[in-house]
């Protein structure tokens, strides 16, 4: 019984593999070639939605810890790391349901049923395509809601559903050539063989050279199709990119000024990241496995709940507003001590004060709830829309129309607190008299969500030794940053030695971080930098080792460096 087990399971999980692939190559093809929801992203997006909050939160840091402990950026890693997540995640749904249709047949037929019969549909193609139903059906209804898909709902339906079918019956036919006795050899032919009345010379093939040809047209099949499709997909997202440029209304948006710290005499140290971020590398966290698209040609943005004058404003409406810009640094809070997920860019928009007073809240209105359409969603509260002017709906990234990626056509912003907080991709907003929790907040995280005061070391140059004054100086730099609430001293120690003031270079505003230097006299040895921030007002920055769940991490950050 145990051999029989061994036996299905081990052939049952190789098929599942050698089949599974290809289906997931020819899902993508079949996205880009229709536009249909592609399923292993689609089946992540609904369990990363219907998981218990702490669940998801889990999730999530054992990427980030993944993705650090193997040295990589998590800024410039984490979305492809939750891709590749997904899709690995959906292989091994299709490996383990092949595993179980081979030990469920082997255990039904015994070891003695021959690799093919003509019993007919029941017991050659039948199983296969129960087995392919059972995978496929509840994967494809999943994936209906959650794609972005514009195809029809039913021909969506019996694309997917076809594709797992095929899936099925290989699977049904695998398990008749690699299971038992009779599949050790797979005829392709064999001497004496009457066919038609007449003698054919065959060959026969054994079950190693069955699996190598297998597997070989298996991977032809998912290269191929996986490859045509990234092809295909770069040549969408160009499109994209296009047609968002394209559509924007015809208004002037003020190109982006020379940076206003340029004549600074505090330079960075070498190494240091950009003070100024492209917006090809701004950090990219949201709710699905993909950005979301939204046509601007039928978007619109409806202002409803308690207000005198509801309102559904079109891009070109929101744009006839006065803008306002601001340099602004944005920060995950899912970052650790020493993020990579923060970013500074220069933000266009309207402040959402002066939308607001066209509508005319109720009296008794007291809260915002924006929702996106990602199916994110979050609450404002108004009387904080009132105390600050700079709280923006933001339509353009450095002077140019909002990436598609990064929440085409509109996003918030609301200074001092987490990415958490503002939505992108905005459809609606409500005023309401009561408050709801945002996304997030009902997973757990912290209500208010306000900046933590964060110093990173980015830098020991020890390969840019400065030779001044007979000493020899190793530039040490990075960035400090606490919202909006500013930064005032930023220090570093080496070794538990004392706290030494580093300098500060102008920041781009009140609302983006710091860059700092900190020259260090030469020391050859082994060494551990250490740094820290205090903020405009001299509250210093919280020293405790704290996770970032729920309301962003707090901690010394350090580096150690053989010099």
């Amino acid at each position: 019984m145990m051999q029989k087990l061994r036996s299905g399971l081990g052939f049952g999980a190789l098929a599942g593999g050698l089949l599974t692939a290809p289906l997931i190559g020819l899902m993508y093809l079949v996205d880009k070639l229709f536009d249909l929801p592609f399923t292993p992203f689609a089946l992540f997006d609904w369990i990363a939605r219907e998981m218990p909050g702490p669940l998801v939160t889990m999730g999530i840091d054992l990427m980030i810890d993944g993705l650090r402990l193997a040295g990589l950026s998590v800024a410039a890693a984490a979305k492809t790391g939750e891709q590749l997540g997904a899709i690995f995640f959906f292989f091994l749904i299709g490996v383990a349901v092949c595993a179980v249709f081979f030990i469920v047949r082997k255990y039904r037929e015994g070891d003695d049923t021959p690799a093919y019969t003509d019993a007919g549909l029941t017991s050659n193609l039948l199983p296969g395509l129960i087995v392919g139903i059972i995978f496929g059906l509840p994967l494809t209804i999943v994936s209906l809601p959650m794609g972005q898909s514009t195809m029809n709902p039913v021909v969506t339906f019996i694309v997917l559903m076809v594709l797992f079918l095929v899936w099925g019956l290989a699977a049904g036919y695998l398990s008749r050539r690699l299971a038992g006795p009779a599949a050790a050899t797979a005829a392709v032919g064999g001497p004496g063989v009457l066919v038609d009345g007449e003698t054919r010379s065959v060959s026969v093939i054994n079950r190693r050279q069955f699996l190598v040809r297998l597997g070989a047209t298996t991977a032809t099949i998912t290269v191929a199709s996986a490859g045509l499709g990234a092809v295909m997909a770069q040549g969408e997202r160009s499109r994209i990119a296009e047609s968002v440029a394209d559509s924007m209304p015809a208004a002037e948006m003020p190109p982006r000024r020379p940076l206003p710290n340029d004549g600074d005499p505090v330079t960075p140290a070498p190494g240091t990241r950009p003070e100024y971020t492209p917006v090809e590398d701004h950090y990219q966290v949201f709710l699905r496995t993909e950005p979301t698209f939204i046509e601007i040609s039928t978007w619109t943005l409806p202002i409803t709940g308690l207000v005198a004058n509801p309102a559904e404003l079109t891009l070109t409406q929101i744009m006839d507003y006065p803008s306002r810009d601001q340099y602004v640094t944005l920060s995950c809070i899912s970052g650790r001590i020493g993020t990579t997920l923060i970013s500074t860019t220069w933000w266009t928009g309207v402040s959402l004060q002066k939308v607001l007073a066209d509508v005319q809240p109720a009296a008794n209105a007291r809260y915002l709830v924006i929702k996106s359409a990602d199916g994110f969603y979050e609450t404002v509260a108004l009387d904080l829309i009132a105390s600050d002017e700079r709280i923006m709906l933001c339509y353009a990234w450095d002077g140019e129309p909002l990436p598609f990626d990064h929440g085409f056509p509109l996003r918030i912003w609301l200074p001092d607190r987490y990415g958490m907080k503002q939505p992108k991709w905005i459809i609606s907003m409500e005023v309401t008299e009561e408050y709801r929790e945002g996304y997030w907040v009902e997973r757990g995280w912290d209500e208010v969500a306000q900046m933590r005061a964060t110093s990173v070391i980015d830098t020991v140059a020890v390969r840019d030794i400065i030779e001044t004054g007979g000493q020899r100086l190793v530039p040490v730099g990075g960035i400090a940053f606490a919202g909006a609430r500013g930064i005032s001293r930023v220090q570093v120690r080496v070794d538990n030695g004392p706290w030494q003031d580093a300098q500060l270079r102008s920041p781009l505003s009140e609302t983006t971080w710091v860059i700092w230097r900190y020259d260090w006299p030469f020391a050859e040895g082994d060494h551990t930098f250490e740094v820290r921030c205090a903020e405009k007002d001299g509250t210093p920055q919280i020293e405790e080792q704290r996770g970032n769940r729920p309301s962003g991490a707090t901690g010394i950050h350090s580096r150690k460096v053989d010099v």
